[in-house]
């Protein structure tokens, strides 16, 4: 919190560099107080690396909202909850009506909480601080997206270092390519070294809060949405590829089926929205411009904006909702149900068709050339089935706030899978201001179950005390 502070003062934003500041002394105080007493028992297990990832992410989301409420700049706290929710989950809905209103500080955080929360809370500290190496591994299982977490090193801390490493040289190139824009004749396309550090930021961690009102449409510029689209993929692949990368594991990119599908999906998705609204935009590569930026952005759950696709036929409306549920490769800084649970549970139903039509034969489900482990393929069925429940049960909820269905629908898919936008009241030009206090509560609850996939915040709601 002592960079927003830093911000506002550059802007001669005092009062909210003082709230800043004065919250990150408490929890300075705070936390060394917390650490006085050492524990006596110091194992991390699975059930604890569950809780403790579950606790933290809602402490620093409460603890997070409090400078925008000291600094006046969102007075209704549960609204900061929800912003700060919004911010560190990745899903970049909002509840400002005025975007360009908000200070620079302010601003700053916002972004920063997705760049933060992108690869994860705990990651960072881990990646920093020499820990346990089996307690950091049950940590980063609850904290990392995807159905298995892995080591690239032999040490659990190194791989955190190395694809920290990965995430911040992305987000400096994407910084970098963004500043690019200022060669532009137009004004207007240009972006100064704020917008492209907190764009970068937005974009690294697939979050999406900008700062225009209309989101990267602003800038009418097809060089910034070119760059944005590049980046929301690079961001949303599995960052294991980029360690493979490095080591010249080049064959072991190609095999990734993961990969191959998620590329896969994005151009036809891109293709079929592109000639669907050409007569909206005229041409083709300008409707593949639009139709591109919009698939990655809700693919990617980045939640960015050039065009509002409510305005788009049904068609390439519900294309774009159905990838909301597909979200981006496991490993990633997207969130979604991930191409890679999307892909087991594909060849899992096709497994179950040849074995109804032979029941005698044994087929087993395989990905990269590799049999799955039976058990991956069980848990990942089982996630599906809670992860619709509590879909059905959020969305019979949030109906009693009496909004229409598009609206209630897409709020609920859009929040538990860190998307954004959704359709209608939550679409790319609207917000998600009109739902009352105890509404937002329950979708700032559905994107901390989507962004730690579910288990971590269910286990810490249900543990009991031994």
């Amino acid at each position: 919190m002592l960079l927003p502070a830093i911000v506002g003062i550059i802007y001669h934003e005092l009062i909210s560099a003082g709230a800043f500041a004065f919250v990150a002394v408490l929890m300075v105080i705070a936390g060394t107080l917390m650490s006085l007493k050492k524990p006596q028992k110091k194992d991390i297990y699975a059930r604890d690396g569950m809780a403790t990832v579950a606790a933290t992410w809602v402490l620093v989301s409460v603890l997070g909202a409090v400078p925008f409420t000291l600094a006046g700049e969102i007075p209704d706290f549960v609204d900061a909850i929800f912003e700060t929710t919004s911010g560190f989950t990745t899903t970049g809905a909002t509840i400002l009506n005025d975007i360009e209103a908000v200070s620079h500080a302010c601003l700053f955080w916002r972004s920063f909480t997705h760049f933060l929360g992108g690869m994860g809370v705990l990651i960072l500290i881990l990646a920093i601080l020499p820990q346990n190496d089996t307690g950091t591994m049950h940590l980063v299982r609850a904290e990392s997206p995807g159905p298995t977490a892995g080591k690239l090193t032999a040490k659990m801390s190194s791989s955190m270092r190395m694809l920290y490493g990965i995430y911040v040289v992305l987000t400096l190139l994407e910084m970098i390519f963004l500043l690019f824009s200022n060669f532009s004749k137009n004004p207007q396309q240009r972006m100064n070294f704020f917008e492209a550090l907190t764009t970068a930021f937005s974009t690294a961690g697939t979050g999406g809060f900008a700062l225009k009102n209309a989101s990267i449409a602003a800038y009418d510029s097809a060089y910034i949405d070119i760059i944005v689209t590049i980046f929301m993929f690079l961001f949303s692949a599995n960052f294991t590829l980029y360690y493979f990368l490095l080591t010249k594991k080049f064959m072991q990119i190609l095999k990734n089926e993961e990969l191959r599908l998620f590329f896969g999906i994005v151009c036809i998705s891109s293709l079929v929205i592109a000639f669907d609204i050409m007569p909206i935009y005229g041409k083709f590569f300008t409707a593949l411009r639009y139709s591109s930026f919009q698939v990655l952005t809700v693919m990617s759950t980045t939640g960015f904006a050039t065009a509002d696709f409510t305005e788009w036929g049904s068609l390439s409306q519900m294309i774009l909702i159905l990838l909301m549920f597909v979200g981006g490769c496991a490993g990633s800084t997207g969130g979604g149900l991930k191409i890679i649970r999307v892909l087991i549970l594909g060849k899992t139903a096709i497994r179950e068709v040849k074995s109804v039509l032979n029941p005698r034969s044994v087929v087993t489900v395989r990905c990269d050339g590799k049999a799955v482990d039976k058990e991956i393929v069980r848990g990942i069925a089982d996630y599906f089935v809670v992860y619709m429940l509590l879909l059905a049960i959020s969305v019979i909820l949030l109906a009693l706030d009496g909004h229409d269905l598009g609206t209630t629908s897409t709020a609920v898919i859009t929040c538990l899978n860190n998307v954004g936008p959704g359709i209608n009241e939550v679409s790319p030009s609207g917000n998600f201001a009109n739902f009352s206090a105890w509404a937002k509560i329950l979708l700032s609850l559905d994107m901390l179950l989507g962004r730690l996939e579910i288990y971590p915040l269910l286990i810490l709601f249900t543990m009991r005390k031994k």
